[in-house]
This record gives C-alpha cells, structure tokens and sequence, in this order.
C-alpha cells in the first residue's frame, strides 16, 4: 500500500463558494479510481460542535453514526461519496483548544508555556494527520471552513504550511477563489482570486490548484493570466460555473482533468478516466424528471440550510421516482386553524421538519391534522413525529391538554422523558445521538417501505420520546406503534395503516440518503404523493 497522501482544500475571497461540494467531488472521483478515501472538515469556531448553533448561525446539524453533531459538508460528503464519517470527521477550533487545554490541566507539557506555535498547531496537524485514527487509507481530504485571511484560521494555515514541508509531493493544496463579473464593464475580474493567493502565499503556502468559481463561462486566456500570476500550472486552474445541480460538480471536475491534476502532482499514474455510469446514470435520470410532484416542508427555518439534508432526500428520491420535487415551505409560525387549507392546496404531500423548542409547533400540529384528516402524505421526522402524535392524543384521545414535556408539563405528556432513557449517558446525557437499532413490525407500511427487513439502523438527534404509557390507548384508536428499539422499549416509528400514508419517524432518515442510494422511506413517500396526485 501506498503512503496516505493529503490533500488541503482552502477557500479565497468569499464564503460560500462551495468548497464542500468541491472536496466531496474530489472524493467521489478518487474513490472512481478505486482508492481508500476519507474527507474532514475544519471549523475555525469556537464552539465545541455546531449543536448549540441556532440553524440561522450555521445550517443544519448534521449528526454522523456515532453520535457527533458536525457541520453539514459532512452531509454533502456522505451523499457525494458514501462514504460514513465520524467523529474523527469534524474538527473545530473548539475541540483542538480543549484537548490542549485538558492536557495542560493534567501535566502533560511538564510545566512549559503553552502556545498557538507549536502547541495549538501540533494539535492541528495530528488531527490532520488522523494519528489516533486506526484506518488505511490513500486520500485524506481536508477541508478548512473559512476564508483566507480571517484571523480564526491562521493556525489552521500554519498548520498546512508545516504539513506541506513535512509531507512533500505526499500533500497538495486546491485552492477555491470567486471570479466576480462586473456587468458596467463586461469583464470578468482576476484580481480577487490574485489577492487571495497572494494572501496565501505570505503564510507560506504556494498552492498547487485553483479552482475559479464562476457564475460565466472562463476562457483559456483568462485561466492562462491566472495561471501565470499565481504560479500555477495551466492544466491546474480548473473552473467551477454555476450548474444546474450540485450533482454535475463531479462530472465537469472530472472533464477539467481535476482529480488527474491532483495525481500528477503527487505522482501517480492518471491511468484511464473512471466510466462513473451509475454516477451518469443518476444524472440522466435527473435530466428527463419533468414532471413535477409538490411538497409542504413545514418548519420554522426559513433558510435553505436548515433543511438541508431533508430537501436533498426529498429531491433525490423525486429523481429515482421521475419527478422533479417542487419544494414549498411553509412556516409554521404562520399556519393556522384559518389559514391551513389554503396554505397546503396543491400540495401532494407534506413534511413536518424536525427541531428543539416551543416556537412554531403549534403550526405543525395543526398541519398534522390536516394532513391526517385529508389523508395527504404525511410524514414527521424527530419532533414532527412528536407533533403528529401530539395531534392525535388532543383529537382521537381526546386528551385536549396534550402535549410534550419539553413545552408544557401536563397529565397528559404523551412526549416524555421515559425511566428507561434516564440511564443512557452516553454523548450527552438524555440526548439519543448517532445510530440505533429499530425492530420494525411485520406487515406494517414502513416494514413494507425497508424491503421487508426486521431489523434497521437509524440516526437520532432528541431528547424526548414517546410516553410508553399511552401506547396500547394510541393503538386501539389507529395509530400503531411500527417501529421498537429492542433495548429500550422505546418507540422509533408510528404509523396509521387505514390511511394512504402517514408516518412518524422519532429518527432522521435523512442522513442516510444518498445519491446512489436514497432512503427508502424518502423513497415510499415520493411515491405516495405521486400515486395521489395521479388519483386526482
């Protein structure tokens, strides 16, 4: 086996250019080539993980198989690639001062001072590194969050640059920058992008290859000035113009000669293009949907981010059904008794989101009664199952005082703490986090959704569950618990069999959905709303 090689993705000018897409790209096309691949991301902030983060703050929280809340590139990568992450996937300026922190406290650097160089910066790049990581890999991917010369990400750039010493022709550096166009002069602009490696190069890092975000078309001579000002190969100025999917990065990359580039600069033969035809094929798929199948995305989020892996779940499993997924999102601040019919008229189906607190469920609960009386699609994940069985437990139970004990404490919390929770500590306390088993029941809609399989396994983000207490009360009126933890006892998923389909799901599918294999209840619920629309 080779030696690992390491490749340091860092972005110029502004944020938000796409640098997750860019080292999910480069993953997919090494992994083409039949390499053992990982991608990281770096976060210059200071919290310990983005879990506190309010979504407006950061995007979704992305929760990895063993329990970590990352950023949510960790999402695009796992879709892009397949690829499961960890914990060891997501580093923040938090964790690495915390860790050189607890090892001051504990003796461990004999009574010396303790400083950004070499302390902080051997953190950095142990975890770089993935010293305590026990795999065997060809490719580390490394991606920094930020942008060049934002003062949060000096340690993390002398970091690289000591790496790049270090490692040799094993490391290469892909550099993301913005090539703005100005439409008073016709003319696309290079300076930025020459700043920004300028910027790059006074921290001592030369980078091996740009990749110009363009919202037009670049042409040879502009990559040759960019190429002969920033002292980059020709072959390694690579343009990344706005596509009509996220999808299609991968393929333009790879008709750029991206991944090629990458492994001329570390030595190994390019050998003969990757086919990628699943890859193609998905992208034929996504081109001939025309027809359109509408969906309520009800939340309290108005940020694309927030949802971000649900809407991508949801647009994934139109492609693999033939439609295209026409997203509607709905506030739920906003919803009321008056205003709901109006409000989800046209739609096929509808999504109660997931989230923590007071504001806006109301609004999902009366969605979910809608929903559940219109026998629309209906399907709650995290707190909107909770939502739906709020709703059921007020208008089918009859308990009008109704609710969870994270809002109101009543005698009727059918969202509780169980006793049976109270003793998981692991990551967090009473927080369920990371994946867990889930015992389906034979000849259920979700049973039948999973291939029939007896036994999942699914990732959790929450606190509450539902209260083992009303269970058999829930059952006799027609909500059935489908979906069991077998250690626990506790309830995973909830579903109503006489209606087309309306189910609750306590955890996040959505993680687990990917371009090559989308989740299946993402999967079963695009057909429903089609099967529906089709019957109108």
């Amino acid at each position: 086996m080779m030696n690992t090689k390491y490749i340091f993705v860092t972005g110029g000018v502004v944020s938000s250019l796409g640098k997750g897409i860019i080292s999910a790209s480069i993953g997919k096309l090494l992994l083409a080539r039949g390499f053992k691949v990982t991608i990281q991301k770096f976060d210059p902030y200071i919290n310990i993980d983005p879990g506190t983060l309010n979504p407006y703050e950061h995007g979704e929280c992305y929760v990895t198989n063993d329990g970590m809340e990352t950023d949510l590139d960790l999402g695009h990568y796992e879709r892009f690639t397949g690829i499961r992450t960890s914990r060891n996937n997501s580093i923040t300026t938090g964790r690495i001062y915390k860790t050189v922190i607890d090892r001051e406290r504990h003796g461990d650097y004999l009574g010396k001072t303790i400083q950004v160089v070499p302390h902080i910066t051997d953190e950095i790049k142990r975890r770089m590194l993935r010293e305590e990581v026990d795999e065997e890999l060809d490719f580390v991917i490394t991606e920094v969050g930020g942008t060049i010369g934002d003062i949060e990400s000096a340690p993390f750039m002398e970091a690289i640059r000591q790496l790049r010493w270090q490692l040799g022709r094993d490391a290469v550096c892909v550099h993301l920058t913005y090539v703005p166009y100005l439409k008073a002069a016709g003319e696309l602009k290079t300076k930025p992008t020459q700043h920004s490696v300028k910027e790059l190069q006074s921290m001592g890092i030369q980078p091996d290859i740009l990749v110009l975000r363009t919202e037009r078309h670049l042409d040879d001579s502009l990559r040759m000035k960019v190429a002969s000002f920033c002292n980059v190969d020709l072959e390694c100025v690579v343009q990344s113009e706005d596509m009509p999917s996220i999808y299609e990065v991968p393929v333009s990359m790879q008709r750029q000669g991206l991944d090629a580039a990458i492994l001329r600069k570390i030595g190994i033969p390019v050998g003969e293009t990757p086919a990628m035809k699943s890859w193609h094929d998905f992208l034929d798929k996504q081109r001939e949907a025309s027809r359109e199948v509408h969906v309520a995305l009800v939340g309290k989020y108005d940020l694309q981010d927030a949802y971000k892996s649900i809407r991508e779940s949801l647009n994934l499993a139109g492609i693999y059904n033939n439609v295209k997924t026409k997203i509607h999102f709905l506030n739920s601040e906003e919803i009321s008794e008056e205003s709901v019919a109006k409000q989800l008229d046209g739609m096929a189906g509808l999504l109660i989101c997931p989230g923590f607190g007071q504001r806006g469920i109301e609004g999902k609960i009366i969605a979910a009664e809608y929903g559940r009386t219109h026998n629309i699609p209906t399907f709650g994940i995290c707190l909107g199952m909770q939502m739906m069985v709020i709703e059921f437990a007020r208008n089918v139970l009859g308990y009008k005082d109704a609710n969870s004990a994270e809002m109101r404490p009543t005698p009727h919390n059918v969202i509780d703490i169980m006793e049976e929770q109270k003793s998981i500590t692991q990551m967090g306390g009473t927080m369920r986090l990371g994946a867990y088993d889930c015992q389906l029941a034979e000849g259920s809609r979700t049973w039948e959704a999973y291939g029939r399989k007896e036994l999942i396994q699914e990732r959790h983000r929450h606190r509450y569950e539902f209260n083992n207490q009303f269970q058999e009360e829930f059952e006799q009126k027609g909500m059935k618990c489908v979906g069991i933890n077998p250690v626990a006892n506790l309830v995973e998923i909830v579903e109503i069999p006489d209606l087309r389909w309306y189910i609750g799901t306590q955890f996040h599918p959505e993680y687990s959905s990917t371009v090559l294999h989308p989740h299946p209840l993402f999967m079963d619920f695009i057909k429903a709303c089609i099967d529906g629309t089709t019957e109108a």
